[in-house]
């Protein structure tokens, strides 16, 4: 049997702005509520629940996209000033994509202190 992650939390404080960030950022849509969670499904497979009701602990949740998906990405961040993105931990938020594993890539500080990681190839 093969495993596949199907689910997971991600802690917010409001529930509702830190999936509509997230969906906004990828260009996918915000699910109806489910219960306490606010979902978005990101591929067939995956779902990210985003819930509110505990403590935020910052988290980093990486992301294989396609070169079609990360440029869409970069047109958004552009368009986005508030929003801190950069090369990778080591440059900050410098607003610059790096090139490891022979792809592109690029972090994104969300509104709660998470931090998305795109990558085109695999680091």
């Amino acid at each position: 049997m093969t495993v596949v992650l199907n689910h997971t939390i991600v802690p917010a404080v409001d529930r509702r702005t830190a999936a509509t960030f997230f969906a906004d950022l990828l260009g996918l849509e915000v699910g109806a509520p489910t219960g306490p969670f606010t979902p978005v499904q990101v591929n067939a497979d995956l779902t990210l629940d985003f819930d509110d009701r505990g403590r935020v602990e910052p988290g980093h949740y990486g992301f294989l996209v396609d070169d079609e998906t990360f440029d869409a990405v970069l047109e958004r961040l552009n368009r986005w000033p508030a929003v801190d993105y950069g090369s990778g931990p080591q440059h900050g938020w410098d607003r610059a994509v790096n090139h490891l594993g022979g792809g592109r890539g690029v972090y994104v500080h969300a509104p709660d202190g998470h931090s998305y990681e795109l990558f085109t190839a695999v680091p």
